[in-house]
């Protein structure tokens, strides 16, 4: 099989065989095929693109392109959610104790910030003591003593992947649905999920900027899931504004924990629910998602997900005094309030200038080796459709180092202001 007609073949319009995609594959792990080989077929998948049994055999084949994660030690159904990324998602550290409260196996591996988006591995590691790399052994014993672990992922994990990212990012073919599709599914598969309740973004702050585009990305996960026999759930979300009233990482940490203790902000809240009531599902606590939901929200109420908490955070060496005196956890050095210059209703908060924003602070990395700010991030205290007077608050911007002028104005330059009211958004549009 020479790799060059493969090429063709798909720059052809044509589909490819299971055994052609295991070729380009295996390649990749044995180095026998040169980047610029793969960068073609690359290109030409994006402008072509693949079926579905395609994105199924791409998915199978980098699962097996390295590390496969046996987690059959663990007792029960494991269940897994991912989201494809936004500007104050801080979902993870809310869900996971919820789901483990109502006896749900969460065996979770998670990856870090780049860009705009925060990673769940740094917000928990503002957390003094916390830690992310557990070995195979104590990630299951913890997982079957309390029902929960969070970790990073090996670095052996979905190695094609890796390499796949890498010449995507510097060929213009990250903008491709079944490549996208292939990688978040792989990585999932790989790290031993047993069912994956996914939260597709939609809007500026979002990988995928249409409700259309995010469905069709979930509805290919979700088909793919069916052809290698795991059930997946799909939830299509807004990402036009930042999720809950902070961005940061110890700033995501510390809401959390407030909505743990069930003062938590109204969108993060709900969609915390509605996942974990499929994730009850998938994972047989509940017999029905709304049973699943009416069990989340009990061990909401009644404070045993935030104990879950506590003994999650202990478990991976956390220190947990942090939560004695939380505001302490998040002071700064440096704090901006920024307020309103006009009467009207807010009308836009551009969700992914913020994430911009937070990440000027020090909330963020541009390059993996980037060193970050913990306490650094935004406050905000105005969502879409509030109405705001002049001086008012818009929100607090900090900080351990000195605030730019010029990141304030960035700041301010995020909210549209109008003097029509404005309908607040919708946050969950819909559930595949």
């Amino acid at each position: 099989m020479r790799f060059v007609d493969i090429i063709e073949k798909k720059r052809d319009g044509h589909a490819l065989s299971k055994e052609e995609i295991n070729f380009w594959i295996d390649g990749i792990v044995a180095k026998t095929i040169p980047d610029y080989q793969s960068s073609a077929l690359l290109m030409a998948i994006t402008i072509k693109g693949m079926d579905l049994d395609e994105t199924a055999y791409l998915t199978d084949a980098m699962v097996k392109s390295g590390e496969v994660i046996d987690l059959s030690e663990i007792k029960g159904i494991k269940v897994d959610k991912h989201s494809t990324g936004g500007v104050g998602d801080k979902t993870s550290m809310v869900i996971g104790p919820i789901v483990a409260a109502c006896g749900g196996k969460v065996a979770k591996m998670s990856g870090r910030g780049l860009g705009h988006t925060g990673g769940t591995l740094d917000k928990l590691e503002s957390i003094e003591g916390f830690n992310v790399s557990l070995t195979r052994d104590a990630f299951i014993k913890q997982v079957n003593d309390i029902n929960l672990a969070i970790v990073g992922q090996t670095d052996n994990l979905v190695y094609a992947d890796k390499v796949l990212y890498a010449l995507r990012d510097v060929t213009g073919t990250v903008q491709s649905l079944p490549l996208i599709a292939a990688s978040i599914m792989s990585k999932k598969l790989a790290g031993g999920a047993e069912a994956i309740v996914l939260d597709v973004k939609f809007g500026e702050g979002a990988f995928m900027k249409t409700v259309a585009d995010a469905k069709a990305l979930a509805e290919t996960m979700i088909q793919i899931g069916e052809k290698l026999n795991k059930d997946v759930t799909a939830l299509i979300t807004s990402m036009n504004q930042p999720l809950g009233e902070t961005v940061g990482n110890a700033l995501e940490v510390y809401e959390s924990v407030r909505t743990l203790q069930n003062s938590g902000p109204e969108d993060l809240n709900e969609i915390c629910l509605v996942a974990s009531g499929h994730m009850l599902f998938h994972g047989g606590q509940a017999t029905s998602y709304e049973e699943g939901y009416k069990m989340a929200q009990e061990a909401l109420k009644s404070g045993k997900a935030y104990e879950v908490f506590k003994k999650w955070i202990l478990a991976q060496g956390g220190q947990l005094d942090f939560l004695d005196n939380l505001g302490s956890f998040i002071d700064a050095k440096y704090k901006v309030n920024v307020v309103a210059e006009e009467d009207g209703y807010i009308k836009d908060m551009k969700a992914l200038e913020m994430g911009l924003v937070s990440s000027y602070l020090g909330a963020g990395r541009a390059t993996v080796d980037d060193v970050i700010d913990m306490k650094a991030g935004i406050i905000l205290n105005k969502r879409v459709g509030d109405f705001v007077k002049k001086g008012q608050l818009l929100g607090v911007l900090q900080s351990s180092n000195e605030i730019k002028d010029s990141v304030i104005d960035q700041f301010k330059a995020c909210f549209e202001i109008t003097k029509e009211t404005v309908d607040k958004p919708i946050l969950i549009e819909d559930v595949l």
